[in-house]
């Protein structure tokens, strides 16, 4: 296994994107809705974290952001295959220095349960006074 590398992309492997969605169980395999989502994801998000070993994507994590002031991590994933060897972290270092150099200066995510010590090490802390919402029509 070679060294794994993180960068900032464009574009990504439509079979490992599938693979890491479908493996992190946010794919819905009988619905054409996410394939389609997901030819835009990547392009779309302010900045979108691959991690290579070699030229397959192994890990993501991407960035929703003005890119000026506020942005939200999300989608942070390792193939398990891959796990234990600091690729989350890594993934999340590289998205939050390129959005400091670009001037944000808050920097969001919502956590899984049980993921609290993980972000905690990276520098996050919960959201005293604040509750996440989701609009409830999706």
């Amino acid at each position: 296994m070679e060294k794994i590398k993180i960068k900032i992309i464009q574009d990504a492997p439509e079979k490992d994107l599938i693979q890491l969605y479908k493996e992190s169980g946010w794919w819905d395999p009988s619905t054409d809705t996410d394939k389609k989502i997901l030819k835009n994801i990547v392009k779309n998000s302010a900045l979108f974290a691959g991690a290579f070993d070699g030229k397959r994507m192994v890990g993501m994590g991407r960035a929703l952001s003005d890119q000026a002031s506020d942005a939200y991590i999300q989608d942070i994933y390792v193939l398990k295959s891959h796990r234990g060897k600091g690729t989350g972290r890594k993934i999340i270092k590289v998205l939050i220095d390129v959005l400091k150099k670009k001037g944000v200066d808050w920097i969001g995510l919502i956590a899984e349960p049980g993921t609290l010590k993980f972000y905690e090490h990276l520098g996050f802390e919960p959201l005293k006074g604040h509750l996440p919402l989701k609009y409830k029509e999706f």
